[in-house]
């Protein structure tokens, strides 16, 4: 019997190539996409899940009340994940962790800069990064060295064999000794390092290492098996005001593998998280395989009348309802399994493309556990998109069926039309979406921010320019094509370095404020333009500036400080005078509000050159900028970023999902019209003779193509009544995740909702004017 199946399938697909090209091209289409997404979605939900501990590995943060509201903190005091560790014996291991920048690592000649993490040597017990050589108990009893990747191994030693005990110069400094090769640290990790120094060497570089009232690392901690996480969070959230007298900073605790996901307080702003895109995709690829099998049901349906006899003749001789089903469901399953074949090689064809789309490494592995997804996807769209077919024929009266009529219910009606309905609905949402991403990170981009990021260069300071930063700083200024060149401690983009501690006159003793800092050297505020409201900026010319301090207006307001100028504030038993206001500007992304900033000047604190280059002598600006660069540090590279890239980096989750949803949108879309045109196709044939007849009596090919297209546009307006709606509450609830948005026009939804009617009005035309030209005499020769 499913030989015999197998054999009518072919012979229909021989006989009905037109209808067999749109269903293959349809069904594939649909499950290449939902496979795509499916890979996507499948490598975001196991980011950080590869750790042994996963279920007890957990981050400390800092929960404190802000303005009202509680905030999560990642950044905690370098003491505590060893201090926790001995006053908790919940803990079994615990380590803290700092990013370091981009270090120089050279071995003679060669050399690299690239970026790693101080860390204990618990670090190894905590993550699950496994050592290829050395031994994680004593591969930091020395702070001089250094745990590398087996990818820096083999790019300095040419292998990862007898490299324990050899050297590398770190960043000019004293030679660290490689104690240990670990593996590359997969893709599918959210911590990514290419070496680890010890931290008790962190500790001895930074002179805040040791003090409670920073915080400036992330701590990690595994629990004991059984320990209880609900209990431990009651024991640990006071800690901090043991060892401060701040008992504004009370402590928590969340899973590590949640992160990247859960995120909800990102930067410290409560924000949806990487989850919310999860759903979404998911949400899409289901509603695209939903589309294609809506196709497939339309398509065959609309088939059926070329197929009336076959079934008459075969229920006249005596075949029953259930092998009539059988024989479509097998028709289905096997257009289903080409239609698979076909998805896998789309995807294998567009997967590196895909990839560098969505910032992924994704493979397309067939292990067990994918030849088994593969075969539940395949049963289960073959059974959505076959059953209604395969029922709803078979169960057509044979008479009828031999007469070569096919009676259609209203039900049957309604129920296809509301499967049109319901595709266009979904797309003109899609279309609607895509462009209102479109347009907000469009506005994010164009939007004055109060400072000038334009033409701006930068890169760190290092070699010989960190010994004598003032002479380097004035040189560079000199090059042609500068117009000014400056250092800052951080980017001036999305930077977090911040304090609680300052003091103003009139502050409340429990008012808590959180200001963010900028140490800076002179000319800094000049290269970025940034407006100076009141006051003035640092200057030579008035001396030693260092007691000198400089807020933005959002902090004078929430200072509720009236003539600021010349008053005082203390920080960290330090008096700084006021001497200027700057206009806000936007130093985070727009998802943020301005928040309380100021700067002070620090030249020795600062690690970044910034230089200004002058509009249209870019090039040379540059090519003077390396040649300077290289002879005052030889042997060093010149790296360097412009900071409008920089600045739309911020951007680039919503830029990838934003490409994405534009490529899944147009498919959709494409999906969709196949279906409206299975659904015109099948009322052509339903309404031939009735087409034939008005033509007889004189309508002309405009007036039936004008009658057959106008249902269809109802179809797509009342899809755009529903889509519309929901469109905006979904787009409104994204936009709301930027303190700084566009407004929703109307004419946003109504170019979506034009865009989807003029593509529907395409797509149908085509049938209709098809049927409004055929020749009359074969339709009523039918009868």
């Amino acid at each position: 019997m499913l030989t015999h199946h197998l054999k009518l399938f072919f012979r229909n697909i021989k006989k009905n190539r037109g209808t067999f090209l749109i269903n293959i091209i349809g069904l594939s289409t649909g499950l290449a996409c939902t496979l795509l997404i499916a890979l996507w979605v499948f490598d975001e939900l196991g980011v950080d899940k590869f750790h042994s501990n996963d279920t007890r590995l957990y981050q400390v943060v800092e929960t404190p009340q802000i303005d009202g509201r509680t905030v999560q903190n990642p950044s905690t005091a370098s003491l505590l994940a060893e201090t926790l560790a001995q006053e908790f014996p919940e803990i079994e291991y615990s380590t803290s962790v700092r990013e370091t920048r981009e270090l120089l690592l050279s071995k003679g000649e060669t050399s690299f800069k690239t970026q790693g993490l101080y860390a204990n040597a618990e670090f190894f017990n905590v993550f699950s990064f496994p050592l290829l050589h050395g031994n994680s108990a004593t591969i930091f009893g020395d702070k001089n060295t250094i745990v590398i990747s087996e990818d820096l191994a083999k790019r300095f030693f040419g292998q990862t064999n007898n490299v324990i005990g050899k050297t590398l110069e770190l960043d000019g400094k004293a030679p660290f000794t490689v104690s240990g090769i670990l593996e590359n640290v997969p893709a599918n990790s959210s911590i990514q390092f290419d070496f680890v120094l010890p931290f008790e060497f962190f500790k001895e570089i930074s002179p805040n290492a040791l003090d409670w009232g920073y915080n400036i690392v992330q701590v990690y901690l595994v629990l004991k098996e059984g320990a209880n996480i609900t209990d431990f969070n009651t024991k640990i959230k006071g800690f901090m005001g043991t060892k401060t007298s701040d008992q504004g900073r009370p402590l928590s605790t969340r899973l590590f593998s949640d992160n990247y996901l859960y995120d909800k307080y990102q930067d410290r702003v409560e924000k949806a998280g990487r989850i919310a895109y999860v759903r979404l995709f998911s949400l899409i690829a289901f509603l695209i395989l939903v589309i294609a099998c809506i196709n497939f049901m339309n398509l065959s349906t609309a088939n059926a009348s070329r197929r009336l006899k076959e079934i008459g003749i075969k229920k006249a001789l005596g075949s029953k309802r259930n092998v009539l089903v059988s024989q479509y469901l097998v028709e289905s399953l096997s257009m289903t399994f080409l239609s698979l074949l076909i998805a896998l090689l789309i995807v294998t064809l567009l997967l590196p493309q895909f990839n560098a789309i969505a910032a992924k490494q994704i493979t397309l592995d067939f292990k067990g556990h994918y030849i088994l997804a593969l075969g539940i996807i395949l049963v289960i769209t073959g059974f959505l998109a076959g059953s209604y077919p395969a029922f709803y024929l078979s169960g057509l009266n044979a008479i009828t069926t031999l007469k070569g009529k096919l009676h259609t219910s209203k039900g049957e009606v309604f129920a296809r039309r509301g499967l049109v309905i319901f595709q266009f609905a979904l797309s003109t949402i899609l279309i609607v979406s895509v462009l209102i991403v479109y347009r907000q990170l469009e506005f994010a981009q164009n939007k004055n921010l109060g400072y000038d990021k334009d033409n701006v260069v930068y890169f760190d300071i290092e070699g010989k320019a960190r010994q004598n930063l003032d002479t380097f700083l004035a040189a560079v200024e000199q090059l042609e094509g500068v117009a000014l060149a400056s250092s800052i401690s951080t980017n001036i983009v999305g930077g977090n370095n911040t304090t609680t501690r300052l003091q103003w006159p009139g502050k409340m003793p429990d008012e808590k404020a959180v200001f963010q800092i900028r140490p800076v050297n002179y000319n800094m505020i000049e290269t970025f333009d940034i407006d100076i409201i009141e006051g003035r900026s640092f200057s030579k010319e008035y001396g030693a500036e260092g007691s000198k301090i400089i807020f933005n207006r959002t902090a004078v307001d929430l200072m509720g400080l009236d003539d600021p100028i010349g008053k005082e504030v203390s920080l960290e038993n330090t008096n700084f005078e006021i001497v200027g206001i700057t206009e806000d500007f936007h130093f985070a992304s727009l998802h943020e509000e301005i928040k309380p900033l100021f700067f002070v000047l620090r030249p020795e604190w600062t690690r970044t050159v910034m230089a200004k280059i002058k509009a249209g002598q870019e090039k040379l600006a540059l090519g003077q900028l390396q040649d300077f660069y290289e002879r005052y540090n030889p042997g060093l590279d010149f790296d360097y970023k412009f900071l409008d890239e920089t600045y739309a980096a911020q951007y680039a989750a919503e830029q990838r999902v934003s490409t994405l949803a534009k490529y899944f949108a147009g498919l959709a879309i494409l999906i969709s019209c196949l279906g409206l045109f299975g659904l015109a196709t099948f009322n052509a044939e339903r309404r031939r003779k009735e087409i034939s007849i008005r033509k007889v009596l004189g309508q002309s090919a405009t007036e039936v193509t004008v009658m057959l297209s106008s249902e269809f546009a109802r179809l797509v307006l009342i899809a755009m009544l529903i889509a519309l709606p929901i469109a905006y509450i979904l787009v409104n609830n994204w936009l709301s995740g930027f303190a700084y948005r566009i407004p929703l026009h109307l004419w946003y939804f109504l170019a979506a909702g034009l865009a989807a009617l003029g593509i529907a009005m395409l797509t149908v035309g085509g049938q209709a004017i098809r049927a409004a030209n055929h020749n009359p005499v074969e339709g009523l020769r039918e009868e």
